[in-house]
């Protein structure tokens, strides 16, 4: 099972890589995003109040955490799109009666994000180190490990949302209303301390904001018992949307 896992993997990687559209978008766009972001942001850090709303976003951490929150985001709604295509084609459905068992073929899809996104990552720490200034000592293994369980989290939404999306075309315009309010949540851009009583709450539950917690404190170098919460919250949403998927995931 292990082989067949690994030559799906290889072969749905192929594929992507295919259309160089999908490979720009996630990989090349965010790099310069963070580039760009990054390089904006340290020259505009001195002329922005520390009052300001934005400030949270312009401290150490703020950069890299939203493009690589953006870059886990990519991922779900292009998981999101491929399962959609998949089961419309026919493709899901005929991958289903071969030998490989279900958890085989939805498993490739996820090693396929988490491979992008490990690759993206390494792409935007090397142009970061040439074209904005990271410091020597930001713990990058260890923050690209918080991206890696905050895709991982994440992705298992994804396969709620491709399980009930009616076609492909809805996928990711579905995929893009349910995520990124979640980033306005997330405490990147306000302090999720400073929202009103609902919203505090509803912010407190969603996976982005325990992963921009994680992700901005790891950067930042505190140590990973300072985010236990986060890492739970995330494994709680996994687990969690995993038991929902088994149920309604459709092949057909």
């Amino acid at each position: 099972m292990l082989r067949g896992l690994w030559n799906l993997t290889w072969l749905e990687i192929k594929i992507f890589l295919r259309e160089p559209l999908g490979a720009i978008g996630t990989i090349v766009i965010p790099v310069l995003a963070f580039v760009f972001l990054g390089r904006a942001t340290a020259s505009a850090s001195g002329r922005v109040p520390s009052t300001s709303p934005l400030n949270s976003l312009l401290s150490s951490g703020g950069v890299p955490t939203l493009v690589s929150i953006l870059i886990t985001i990519s991922a779900v709604l292009s998981l999101v799109t491929i399962i959609s295509i998949y089961r419309e084609g026919g493709i899901l459905k005929r991958l289903r009666a071969t030998p490989l068992r279900p958890w085989t073929i939805l498993t490739a899809h996820v090693l396929v994000k988490l491979s992008l996104t490990a690759l993206t990552m390494i792409a935007m720490v090397l142009a970061g180190k040439r074209y904005f200034a990271v410091g020597p000592d930001v713990p990058l293994f260890s923050f690209t490990i918080a991206v890696l369980i905050s895709t991982l989290s994440i992705l298992s939404i994804g396969f709620i949302i491709a399980s009930i999306v009616p076609t492909a075309r809805f996928a990711q315009p579905i995929g893009a209303i349910i995520f990124y309010p979640m980033i306005a949540l997330s405490g990147l851009f306000f302090p999720i301390a400073q929202f009103p009583p609902a919203l505090r709450a509803v912010a407190n539950v969603l996976p982005l904001s325990h992963a921009a917690s994680l992700m901005q404190g790891i950067w930042i170098g505190e140590p990973w018992s300072a985010h236990v919460g986060d890492v739970g919250a995330l494994a709680i949403a996994f687990v969690v949307c995993v038991a929902i998927s088994s149920r309604v995931f459709r092949w057909e």
